[in-house]
């Protein structure tokens, strides 16, 4: 079973840095500020951002132990301000702090930036924020990518659930018990109201994508006074267990792919035909075969079967990465080049060109082996293997087994502290809910639902994409302005 990053991916180009930070934070709100140059990529898009850490304990149960240090920017309001915007870009485990240093470029003279300090803080363990959550080494991650994980025998189900055993042990070990038990968003969302103390606020303004959707909804629940106007786009429904959300996240993927593949076969020299009956046997004709044998590639690491179909996930993110996925299929069909899949696949595990990977995915594991109760029962994961097979056949290889590796979570070493149960409103008019009808990662009924949920306003955009907010949709920006600024919402059943 493949579990997907949940990131608003227009927005979350980022990149991998190994800068130290700025010096702690100070006991709030004199938190002491000082230049972001060596933290971000290009500080130079945003010379007046401010950087800053604020100290955490890393089990709130024992506030005067071990502490975590949040990693903060602030880009602040450049005319009459109202107040602090906190954005999320998802993940779990993108980094707040890289998101926004570009989108206080990209927003640059826009009435958000007049009138908001745009905040990123990065979660515990995450980005930069220390101690930075690292289960294995950029060596172990090739490795583990060049395994198919594709045998659903008694014996291979066993060989794949000892590679995940290895990847908790070396969390476990890397990272220590108290660590692993209190990365989860429970956490997140005190340290979240830890950064609105440090910055003095009495209320803050939130923008979640993706996962941040959940974040969001967690902290409008514990701190419903301290919400004045919150964002959220690509919205997660807290009230499912992780498996129908996995098996409901895959059917948005298969919607995606027949799209991709729609579009694709308008050209006579697609990959997958023309027939749309053949698209999804097609693929696997291209693939499968890498389970067995990965293709060779200019880069010496070859495609592997692993790595094809993270890649074409990745793609599926947005229409723009689909010819990409393309000219990867194409290598396959044609016996040329395939690298372009194993770049689509390097940019979803967030490995640069030097063969380093961000913490990101090791982040996103541990974080949701925290948030949710997983089933330990082998026969549960059967099921969800027989339920992911019907939504998502794209996904599939080869039959059904009757037999299928637990997920990493049931496999974890240390016990969750989820979040059960459906989000609540934080107070009439405070919430919108912004949803993609085509939405592959974060299905559009679950921003149905987490609207209805909290009482919230819902934006619906017509689209095949993966979040849409400040992504040029004049439409929706233009709602979203006039709401986190005015308090206006947007017009009852809104389609954009």
């Amino acid at each position: 079973m493949v579990a997907m990053w949940r990131v608003g991916r227009a927005i979350a180009a980022v990149c991998v840095l190994t800068a130290v930070l700025c010096p702690p934070a100070q006991a709030a709100p004199t938190t002491a500020w000082g230049s972001c140059a060596g933290v971000v990529t290009d500080a130079s898009r945003i010379p007046a951002a401010q950087c800053t850490t604020v100290s955490v304990p890393v089990d709130y149960a024992k506030p005067d132990g071990a502490q975590a240090q949040l990693a903060v920017i602030k880009v602040p309001a450049s005319g009459k301000r109202l107040g602090a915007l906190l954005v999320n870009p998802g993940g779990p485990g993108a980094s707040a702090v890289d998101t926004v240093a570009d989108m206080g470029g990209d927003l640059a003279g826009s009435p958000i930036l007049q009138q908001f300090d745009l905040v990123g803080v990065d979660p515990r363990g995450v980005g930069h924020s220390t101690p930075q959550l690292r289960c294995r080494s950029d060596a172990q991650f090739d490795a583990y990518r060049t395994q198919p994980m594709t045998d659903y025998s008694p014996a291979g189900v066993a060989q794949i659930e000892g590679i995940l055993r290895d990847f908790a042990g070396e969390c476990l070990t890397n990272m220590g018990p108290d660590f692993l038990a209190n990365i989860g968003t429970a956490s997140a969302v005190r340290d979240m109201d830890a950064v609105r103390d440090a910055l003095g606020e009495a209320q803050i303004n939130f923008l979640g994508f993706s996962y941040g959707t959940q974040l969001g909804a967690a902290y409008a629940d514990r701190y419903p006074d301290r919400v004045r106007a919150m964002v959220l786009d690509g919205a997660v429904d807290p009230s499912l267990d992780p498996i129908t959300e996995s098996v409901n996240q895959m059917a948005g993927f298969q919607q995606a792919f027949d799209k991709y593949a729609a579009d694709c076969a308008q050209d006579v020299e697609c990959p997958l035909g023309t027939d749309p009956t053949q698209f999804v046997a097609r693929y696997h004709q291209l693939i499968d075969p890498l389970a067995a044998r990965p293709a060779a590639t200019s880069d010496p690491r070859g495609l592997s079967y692993q790595d094809a179909f993270t890649g074409t996930v990745s793609g599926l993110y947005s229409p723009r990465y689909w010819p990409y996925v393309t000219s990867g299929l194409l290598g396959l069909a044609r016996g040329t080049d395939p690298i372009d899949l194993l770049l689509l696949a390097d940019d979803y595990q967030q490995r640069d060109r030097n063969g380093h990977y961000s913490n990101r995915q090791d982040a996103f594991t541990a974080i949701r082996c925290i948030d949710s109760a997983y089933p330990t029962d082998p026969a549960a994961w059967a099921d969800a293997d027989r339920r992911i097979r019907a939504a998502a056949p794209f996904s599939a290889y080869g039959s059904f087994t009757g037999y299928a590796p637990r997920d990493v979570c049931a496999l974890w070493p240390v016990p969750p502290t989820p979040i059960v149960g459906a989000a609540t409103s934080p107070g009439p008019g405070k919430v919108v809910v912004v949803s993609t009808t085509g939405d592959p990662a974060t299905p559009y009924q679950a921003g149905v639902d987490l609207a209805r949920q909290m009482n919230a306003s819902l934006i619906t955009f017509d689209g095949s994409q993966h979040t849409v907010v400040f992504n040029g949709d004049q439409c929706v920006d233009t709602s979203v302005v006039n709401f986190l600024i005015d308090s206006v919402p947007p017009p009852a059943g809104l389609r954009c």
